[in-house]
């Protein structure tokens, strides 16, 4: 079967009338988002439940703490990695049947999970999963671009900011009670209810024009991609744990990726459908979205996985109580992606919001880098306040700003893209501010340790439980912890600069008034369109 370039055959029944078909009501599109939201809530549990099973689940099946480490990282690794691949099918195929299928993944990766009895097995399981939710993660968005036109598309995306606001929080909860109830096992099948409901909704209310287009899939193009980029994920996991970060481990993993991401940039340059369109990074405002994106993901994973570890061992709280604590964050996520996309929509205005977004991110991070034991816990909700409607106010529209602007046949492609290097920044940050972590937590937990006349073997590979131990070493490890998390987010800090650099410097296009089904009518009823030149 040849390549070729021509747009997509899209079948869409009767052709409209003279006065082009109306576009969807609001009660129409919310019905045709109701499984997208729900399939989103399942993408978003999946990665907060079993967080604070994870203790449990490796006691109770023997596994190390390589093993802890794997069964978070592998998840993510997959995910990450075939982000960009269900982005290109979804320009290709039936995008319905392609969330579908992330989801039937999903299901099956959990099932299996949950019936684990080794750290091994579930470790593949994960994966299983990670490979179904990276399908949600790019394919939701994709679609909403389906249903709604860029100028309307904020007031929806405002419910997948809120959906990942609850999810976010809504976790870490759940997993709690679950694992005190009913045991660690059913962390996992917790969200398999949500995911077959998320189905039968989708099979029920989405409908959209069928998608058939004869092209060659650029197998090389992915496989190797997917392996450079695991190994540069591996090396970030594991340097500074497993290994030293000059070593010749770090070497080999370093070398290898580079040469794979080599391998896969001249396989897509000469694929006639790359899997990653290469045309893309000559658009500036996607540049600019995917930098200002890798900021956005280090903030997410960094405040949940770091905010967790302050909430447990520098003040002692529950893993249910650190969740609570975490609201304020997911207030301002909530807020700000519900109210901000409302006024998008209502103006047609973006780039004031991105800008304001990131000042609040850059500013929120920067405070929460003056943080220690003894902070109040109410300066610590104003601080994750400002950090959740930052976050809110990006994460969105800066997919939002790459759909505007890229051609028709590039949608899935370029929404994958920010996606895709939104979660390799989180993978690459969570690991290397907990390497940051891990060093001061040792040094100053040894330092004080030592001024009281007391020794210890232990490093920070054992994260303790403190509220076991005598007051003063308690004390000296809740200061450690403390200390040690305020410092790497203000590390973090200037990579909102990063981000607030990269939104002033975007040009403010106006939003289009077309859906995806829109445009694929016009192309339906105009064979001989060519698609140069066609924005959303």
């Amino acid at each position: 079967m040849s390549a070729t370039t021509e747009a997509p055959t899209i079948v869409v029944g009767p052709p409209p009338g003279d006065g082009g078909p109306p576009a969807m009501s609001h009660r129409a599109v919310l019905e045709a988002l109701s499984g997208l939201l729900l399939a989103m809530f399942v993408a978003i549990l999946s990665s907060t439940v079993v967080s604070t099973a994870l203790p449990r689940i490796i006691g109770d099946l023997g596994g190390s703490q390589s093993a802890y480490t794997w069964v978070v990282t592998s998840t993510l690794l997959a995910l990450t990695v075939t982000t960009p691949i269900w982005g290109k099918l979804s320009d290709l195929f039936d995008r319905k049947l392609l969330v579908q299928t992330g989801l039937v993944l999903y299901v099956g990766g959990s099932i299996l999970a949950g019936l684990s009895q080794s750290t091994s097995f579930l470790i593949a399981c994960r994966v299983v999963q990670g490979i179904g939710v990276g399908g949600l993660t790019a394919l939701v968005q994709v679609i909403l671009s389906d249903l709604v036109s860029p100028r309307e598309r904020g007031r929806y995306a405002g419910y997948l900011g809120a959906v990942f606001g609850v999810g976010t929080v809504a976790g870490p909860l759940i997993g709690g009670v679950v694992t005190d109830g009913l045991g660690w096992r059913w962390c996992f099948y917790i969200g398999v209810p949500f995911a077959v409901a998320a189905f039968a909704l989708l099979q029920k209310t989405l409908h959209l024009p069928r998608r058939r287009r004869e092209a060659k899939i650029d197998y090389a193009g992915a496989t190797l991609i997917a392996g450079g980029v695991s190994s540069l994920l591996i090396w970030v996991s594991l340097a500074g744990q497993q290994f030293d970060w000059v070593s010749w481990q770090s070497a080999v993993l370093v070398v290898l990726g580079v040469v794979l991401c080599v391998g896969a940039v001249l396989s897509m340059r000469r694929s006639p459908e790359p899997l990653i369109p290469l045309r893309l990074f000559a658009n500036r405002s996607v540049v600019l979205a995917v930098i200002a994106s890798i900021a956005v993901g280090i903030a997410i994973f960094g405040t949940t996985v770091f905010l967790s570890q302050y909430m447990q061992i520098a003040r002692g709280k529950s893993p249910t109580e650190s969740g609570l604590l975490t609201i304020p964050m997911v207030i301002g996520l909530f807020l700000a992606s519900t109210f901000i996309g409302r006024l998008v929509s209502r103006t047609g205005r973006y780039k004031r919001f991105l800008v304001l977004g990131a000042v609040l991110l850059t500013a929120g991070l920067g405070l929460m880098g003056t943080l220690d034991e003894t902070t109040s816990l109410v300066e610590l909700g104003v601080f994750m306040l400002l950090v959740g409607a930052g976050v809110g106010m990006l994460m969105q529209n800066l997919v939002l700003v790459v759909q505007n602007t890229v051609r028709y046949e590039d949608i899935g492609a370029g929404s994958s893209l920010v996606a895709f290097f939104r979660s390799l920044g989180g993978a690459i940050g969570v690991s290397v501010l907990g390497a940051l972590l891990a060093t001061h937590a040792s040094s100053t937990i040894t330092s004080g340790l030592a001024a009281q006349g007391l020794h210890t073997t232990a490093g920070a590979d054992q994260v303790p439980d403190v509220r076991s131990l005598p007051a003063p070493v308690a004390h000296v490890i809740e200061h450690a912890y403390g200390t040690g998390v305020g410092e790497i987010f203000l590390f973090a800090a200037p990579l909102g600069l990063v981000a607030l650099a990269a939104v002033a410097l975007l040009r403010e296009v106006p939003l289009g008034g077309k859906s995806g089904i829109d445009i694929a009518r016009e192309r339906a009823s105009e064979p001989t369109h060519h698609q140069e030149g066609a924005t959303p």
